[in-house]
């Protein structure tokens, strides 16, 4: 398995039991299987947090952080490096700026991004390979 890096909407499918949340659940069982780690960045994970939080309170924080301790889920920090390359994407590509930390890091790790974010389109032909997450 290469590097694979998840923005908030993966973790979110996978927390809310949404339709995607299995093709989630099968790329973090994955690596746990091949010894990897899934990477989220903290933005995106603060992302995560704040939505959990105001859907389902504190019971929904215990979930994720019970999801990132339990399983190949790793919370990256941002360094000033990847905080110029997310600048930078944002700048060209005109994305969200949690976007573009998600892609920086991507990027930086030549992961491959899980998303159901529309948003990353214009990254296509940047990234190494985006796997989409459809809604239903």
């Amino acid at each position: 398995m290469v590097n694979t890096v998840l923005d908030s909407s993966a973790v979110l499918a996978l927390l809310f039991d949404e339709p995607t949340a299995g093709v989630v659940e099968d790329i973090i069982a994955k690596a746990a299987d091949e010894k990897k780690d899934v990477l989220i960045n903290v933005v995106n994970w603060a992302e995560v947090l704040y939505k959990v939080n105001q859907i389902q309170g504190k019971a929904g924080i215990a979930a994720a952080k019970q999801l990132e301790s339990e399983s190949s889920l790793k919370v990256v920090d941002v360094d000033c490096d990847l905080a110029e390359d997310a600048a930078l994407l944002k700048a060209e590509y005109n994305i969200p700026l949690a976007d573009s930390f998600c892609a920086a890091l991507a990027l930086k790790h030549k992961a491959v991004l899980v998303t159901g974010d529309m948003d990353f389109k214009p990254l296509e032909r940047v990234l190494k390979k985006i796997i989409w997450l459809k809604k239903e």
